[in-house]
């Protein structure tokens, strides 16, 4: 009997436009912001920040990216991974060559890099779709990790092919211990995820829409698939470079070409198909999914194991936390193909719907 929507007009339409028309959604999200600004500072401890916190906001950042090409838009995209590793490299390369460069500034400028590279890769898409875009997609992966790996100027002529970054502040402040990082993390996410929402919302994201669902259609109502296209691929390379070139500065510190190899990308790309395609929410349910959960059953396991009197060595708990791992994707993309956003979206209708059966 909370979820309801009873007396709550909508008298003008800024009201009926809001991000969230429902009095209960808004005051959730408040209460999910103020917890994660105020109470999780307070009370997580460096391991959580470390190893859960941080990565999972940057991946969600990355997914977000991903998930407007991919989700909004139907561009299969195979090459995330790459479009990181331009944000990464080419924040670095200015962050280290320029005397004094904002950290922020660089972030940006990884971002506006991996824009135009998304774009030029993005220009096959006017002419061919599915399963032969993504293998034109891999090819920007292939080509940026050769690159990275032999091109010795982006790693600022490195011998061991490593890069590393340190003295990191914004606006005066010392990002330097995991709570600053985190908060750091935490505010460009909100910002994103604010963006991204109200870009979806608005015409171009109801172009990218239309694109998805059937491109010649789109064409016949006057809808540019070329603007539209590669819009969306510059929309979504933009955030992935900076989740990219956040990934480099502030989790990792130091990284080689490794760091965002086909398995980033596949990766990022799981996340959007069990998170949900086309939801903004979906993206960090994908990223919680993702990276909590082989976490979790890291612990779990050898906890049980011990329970019953069967002790697991570490390397059996590896093997077992893959299995369950790709288990449990199966059966999320058998029991509800939509992705877990769409499961959040039945719990909420049933809610608002509770306690009369239809």
């Amino acid at each position: 009997m909370l979820y309801r929507e009873n007396g709550q007009f909508k008298a003008d339409y800024t009201a009926d436009q809001q991000i969230f028309p429902i009095r209960q959604d808004r005051v959730a999200i408040a209460l999910v912001l103020v917890v994660a600004f105020v109470g999780v500072p307070l009370l997580a401890d460096e391991y959580m920040f470390r190893a859960i916190l941080i990565p999972f906001l940057i991946m969600s950042l990355a997914a977000l990216g991903l998930n407007i090409l991919v989700g909004y838009c139907g561009q299969i995209s195979l090459g995330a991974g790459a479009f990181m590793a331009v944000g990464a490299y080419a924040a670095y390369n200015l962050f280290v060559r320029v005397e004094g460069m904002p950290l922020l500034a660089a972030l940006v400028f990884g971002g506006v890099c991996a824009m135009a590279m998304g774009v030029l890769f993005g220009i096959p898409s006017l002419r061919i779709k599915g399963l032969y875009l993504a293998v034109a997609t891999l090819a920007a992966q292939f080509f940026w990790d050769w690159a990275f790996l032999r091109v010795g100027w982006f790693t600022n002529d490195s011998s061991s092919g490593s890069v590393s970054v340190g003295g990191l502040s914004a606006f005066g402040i010392p990002i330097t211990t995991p709570v600053s990082k985190y908060m750091l993390c935490l505010a460009i996410v909100v910002l994103f995820a604010l963006l991204a929402k109200n870009l979806v919302r608005s015409h171009i994201g109801r172009e990218w829409m239309a694109i998805r669902d059937m491109d010649v259609a789109a064409a016949v109502i006057g809808i540019r698939p070329v603007y539209a296209k590669l819009t969306a691929f510059a929309v979504s390379s933009f955030i992935i470079g900076v989740a990219g070139a956040m990934w480099g500065f502030v989790y990792l510190g130091s990284w080689e070409p490794a760091a965002f190899s086909i398995d980033r990308s596949f990766q990022l790309l799981f996340m959007v198909i069990i998170g949900g395609l086309g939801s903004i929410m979906g993206s960090f349910f994908g990223a919680a999914f993702i990276i909590l959960l082989p976490i979790v059953l890291d612990q779990l396991l050898p906890a049980l194991g011990a329970a019953v009197g069967v002790p697991i060595d570490t390397a059996t708990v590896s093997h077992i936390v893959f299995m369950i791992f790709g288990a449990l994707i199966v059966f999320f993309l058998i029991v509800e193909p939509h992705g877990l956003a769409r499961l959040w979206s039945i719990g909420k209708e049933k809610l608002r719907l509770w306690p009369f059966p239809h």
